[in-house]
């Protein structure tokens, strides 16, 4: 067992001071294998990280997505720390400011602005607002993972407790590749829609020029296309999700790994939208912090010098590719889906059901052998994993299923678990629109 007596101390110290233990739902104790899993982290140095106990981990979940480059990376740092000498933050506006969005400009497709917030869903909320007031509509089309936690969106999951009943009118679900579904929306809600949200991807494969058929869409509704790119931007390429599966949002959005952990996101987009935010309100005290902007623009000039993001992928094919090869050799049905840099794990019982229990049984063997994946979440790679990182893991991938294989009868996963099957953050409470 690993050692977990400072975790354990930790979190029943914030059973009592800290509502949910964390910030964040997806790093809760109940999202991992409780009892099991480290509850807290102390320090992190390429691709490991330590947890308060000393117990190191390949870190393959890299922060839920922002660690785009590798934990305390120099550069990184440096452009940090040069900043906090000069100040953090000021009653004026910095030049930095100005530099990284610039910068933004330079690389991402149809940017001509760009504005600057702390997380991705006050970006993309920011987004939703100017889609609002360009157009003069209140309803919403979306499609996507359900990742941004204000009410406009939140009202259509489970997590639904304080948002305003009529914000559930106001949003419209849409499955991704239905494009139909999209149709009927419009037709359903004629000329109220004022922004289509979509991610270009979550690990599912665009079928059908789907992407091109919702531009298409929402420009024949005079809509506003809001790309959220939180997850797709500096990963899929440098210049987001819209060159790799050439489309073009009207408002971008970006996030997680444009800042390698910092705590930045951007709105992007042509000067004719964006001249908006003058006159909307999507204004903080903080998102202004030079220390992130600073970081920042070392991250993308990293990204630039170093093609690091054709690292990633050269990196997570070996990944996606070997533990695909490794579990169909053995028999052990635990597949890697999506894209090698962006991936999701799916594990199915005899039965061929996805089966969580199994699931569980196989990460809490992995991080006994020192790899971090989250049960309940995306696996991710960085510019600092490394062939040797991938090769060892998919060695120990391979000695862990056998041993399940050997050791687990008739679908029994959850009697081998030594803690407790992760539980869902939420449900979807609005089914996506179908063509009638």
């Amino acid at each position: 067992m690993i050692n977990l007596e400072k975790s354990n101390q930790y979190k029943e110290r914030a059973k009592n001071v800290y509502p949910g233990v964390t910030g964040t739902f997806s790093r809760a104790p109940t999202s991992f294998v409780e009892g099991v899993f480290p509850v807290y982290a102390e320090s992190a140095n390429g691709a490991r990280f330590k947890d308060i106990d000393g117990n190191e981990f390949l870190d393959l979940v890299c922060g839920f997505g922002p660690i785009s480059l590798g934990y305390n990376y120099p550069q990184v740092n440096n452009a940090i720390i040069e900043q906090l000498k000069k100040g953090i933050l000021f009653s004026l506006p910095h030049s930095r400011e100005v530099e990284l969005a610039e910068l933004l400009c330079k690389i991402i497709p149809n940017a001509e602005m760009a504005k600057f917030e702390k997380s991705g869903s006050n970006a993309v909320t920011g987004a939703v607002r100017a889609a609002r007031a360009i157009t003069k509509k209140e309803k919403i089309a979306y499609c996507g993972t359900g990742g941004v936690w204000h009410d406009w969106q939140a009202a259509m999951v489970s997590l639904d407790e304080g948002v305003p009943e009529f914000n559930k009118k106001l949003i419209k679900i849409f499955a991704y590749n239905d494009a139909e579904g999209l149709e009927q929306i419009f037709e359903d809600n004629k000329e109220e829609i004022a922004a289509v949200i979509i991610e270009p991807t979550q690990f599912e494969k665009p079928q059908n020029n789907f992407l091109q058929k919702v531009r298409k869409i929402t420009s024949e509704n005079n809509a506003i296309l809001i790309l959220d790119e939180i997850v797709t931007g500096f990963r899929f390429d440098l210049r987001g999700g819209q060159k790799y599966f050439d489309i073009n949002g009207d408002i971008v959005c970006f996030g997680k790994a444009l800042g390698n952990g910092l705590p930045i996101s951007a709105i992007t987009g042509p000067t004719e939208f964006m001249k908006i935010f003058e006159k909307v309100w999507v204004s903080s005290t903080n998102n202004m912090e030079n220390m992130s902007i600073a970081g920042t623009i070392a991250t993308i000039n990293e990204m630039i010098s170093k093609n690091t993001i054709k690292h990633c992928w050269e990196i997570g094919s070996r990944f996606f590719e070997g533990w695909n090869k490794i579990t169909n050799e053995i028999g052990f049905n635990a597949k890697i889906v999506g894209y090698p840099i962006r991936m999701g794990l799916k594990c199915y019982d005899s039965n061929n059901k996805e089966s969580m229990s199994m699931k569980s049984l196989l990460v809490q063997e992995l991080l006994k052998k020192g790899i971090f994946i989250s049960p309940m979440g995306p696996l991710y790679i960085s510019y600092s994993h490394s062939k040797n990182d991938i090769d060892n893991t998919l060695l120990t991938l391979r000695d862990v299923c056998d041993n399940i294989m050997k050791n687990v009868q008739n679908d029994n996963f959850e009697k081998h678990l030594e803690g407790k099957v992760p539980k869902p953050i939420w449900t979807m409470k609005i089914p996506p629109t179908k063509k009638q």
